[in-house]
């Protein structure tokens, strides 16, 4: 949270020193530059299926956690009235899996990269130069690539998939003018999104687990109407 305040301040710095970038406060098209923080907030939710030497070392009770990251992202809206508007948020992210509950700490994932792409529909409630608002949408997680970590590769995991899925994500936030057509902007999303992880030895599935992901996503930074 420290990264994004700071983040925002120094946007706010950086638009009023620049008023060659102002556009337009009825602009249909906003663009925004933002620090976004990936906080998930999953677990294991089943286990589909282990062959015994994995089964045994996972222990009576096993569960994951990812570790939080902070990575820069660009927002494009489009408003089709002064209220109303739908909002597309991308970035890439990556993460690495580790252990809790019976096998707290052993490294399981690393490099775990994937892009959250978001549509949302936004409500605006304009009060000045203060815009909260609030939206909903549909996301999709496509996975990119992933990597056994030391304590999988222990266990003769030679190769891990985590499969994309589609999920549902909420929003809040605010939009703040500080000049003609600019202004900064604070925002959070939860998200509900499921994935499956694959553990292979070779060619043999080892594990096969279906992972809840369910992340924060705060974020913090400038935006410019056109």
């Amino acid at each position: 949270m420290k990264k994004l305040t700071l983040a925002a301040a120094l946007a706010a710095a950086t638009m009023l020193a620049a008023p060659a970038w102002a556009g337009s406060d009825e602009g249909k098209i906003q663009v925004k530059v933002l620090a976004t923080g990936v906080l998930p907030d999953g677990k294991i939710d089943t286990i589909n299926s282990a062959i015994p030497s994995v089964s045994a070392a996972l222990g009576a009770s096993p569960g994951t956690v990812a570790n939080d990251v902070v990575v820069p992202t660009i927002a494009v809206e489009y408003y089709f009235s002064e209220n109303v508007s739908l909002e597309t948020i991308c970035c890439v992210t990556k993460h690495k899996v580790t252990g809790t509950g019976t096998i707290a700490g052993a490294p399981l994932i690393k490099d775990a990269l994937f892009i959250p792409a978001t549509f949302t529909l936004k409500y605006h409630m304009p009060l000045g130069a203060v815009k909260p608002y609030v939206g909903a949408g549909p996301s999709a997680f496509i996975m990119l690539d992933s990597k056994p970590d030391t304590t999988a590769t222990a266990l003769g995991v030679t190769n891990t998939k985590l499969s994309s899925n589609v999920g549902v994500a909420v929003q809040a936030g605010v939009d703040v003018a500080v000049g003609q057509g600019m202004g900064i902007s604070l925002d959070a999303k939860k998200y509900w999104m499921n994935t499956t992880a694959k553990f292979y030895a070779g060619s043999t599935l080892a594990l096969e687990t279906k992972q809840k992901l369910d992340p924060w996503v705060v974020s913090g930074g400038i935006y410019f109407r056109f």
